[in-house]
């Protein structure tokens, strides 16, 4: 991929702490990142990245890439730790939009920091994935058009919104856009830095687009039945302004915007339901694709991965 040079890290001999060794990498290129010397930027920055949550791209990217015969955690951390990064400069965005006070499960910068240092927060982290990618040549297109597509999901979402015309054809194709070409560029990007046969690369995509559409969906129904205390952000919000699962329609309709009648309505139908076995079925699809991969324990990992997408409470 043309990377920098960089010495490789030993795969450690118990495949857990292998991947554990991964993810530190990942953590430790975005803390690196984000050491500005504004200090404001570089606190904000820290604080969403100190709170967690569940890493669940950049785990795809390490994962693809020790399944297909990847061994230098090194290399493949900065890339993994970019589209988390861009991922978390997109829920800080987020948050204004929304007026969230909380995630991960804390305060969101935007209610400690304001909208104005907020919004400069994600900017950014968004120039932080430049940073992180400047060397690695075609990864930048992968992740480039995930991006795009991010902010076009986003923007379709709001216009749907806007417009009352929220339906189930919009749905698929805004979440398509703002969660599962994420989640694809993260498995894509992973089977590239190991050197992939294309149909691998194709068969890795897929897999990661049908875990990002379950994902959105399962995080749809718990932003329904949800609790704050378990979901570690603030409930409700995608319901409240007319958005997501229980805003679907067979036809545009007017938006509801009482939170509570939704919950009713929804948790009374078999549109929690339906949602589930969409989810299910996708996840089922998206292991399928892993028939490319030799039997390994990074191949396990990437299946119980892709089932705590849909198996997962928060």
């Amino acid at each position: 991929m043309g990377a920098r040079e960089m010495r490789p890290t030993t795969i450690a001999a118990d495949y857990k702490e292998t991947v554990h060794l991964a993810m530190q990498a990942v953590e430790d290129a975005m803390n690196d990142v984000v050491n500005s010397e504004v200090t404001v930027l570089r606190d904000a920055s820290r604080h969403i990245l100190a709170a967690g949550g569940k890493r669940i791209r950049p785990r795809m990217l390490m994962l693809t890439y020790l399944a297909l015969g990847g061994t230098d955690l090194e290399y493949a951390a900065p890339p993994a730790a970019a589209v988390e990064l861009m991922h978390t400069a997109s829920v800080v965005h987020d948050d204004i939009n929304d007026h969230g006070v909380l995630r991960r499960g804390r305060p969101s910068v935007n209610a400690i920091w304001g909208r104005t240092f907020a919004l400069l927060t994600g900017d950014f982290l968004f120039t932080a994935v430049y940073q992180l990618l400047a060397p690695y040549k075609d990864l930048n297109i992968v992740l480039a058009r995930a991006a795009t597509a991010l902010v076009e999901g986003e923007t379709l979402q709001a216009v749907a919104v806007k417009e009352n015309n929220f339906t189930r054809e919009t749905y698929a194709r805004i979440i398509g856009l703002k969660t599962a070409a994420l989640f694809q560029a993260s498995a894509e990007m992973g089977a590239l830095l190991a050197g992939a046969a294309p149909a691998q690369v194709a068969a890795l995509a897929q897999f990661g687009y049908n875990i990002g559409l379950a994902f959105q969906i399962v995080d749809d129904i718990l932003d329904i039945i949800g609790d704050e205390t378990v979901l570690g952000k603030t409930a409700g919000i995608d319901i409240d302004q007319g958005r997501g699962l229980a805003s679907v329609t067979d036809a545009p309709q007017g938006v509801s915007d009482v939170m509570e009648s939704i919950k009713k309505k929804m948790l009374t139908g078999d549109r929690l339901n339906q949602g589930r076995e969409q989810a299910e079925s996708l996840v089922s699809m998206a292991i399928a694709q892993l028939d490319v991969l030799p039997d390994s324990p990074a191949k396990d990992e990437l299946i119980a991965l892709a089932e705590f997408a849909i198996r997962r409470n928060h």
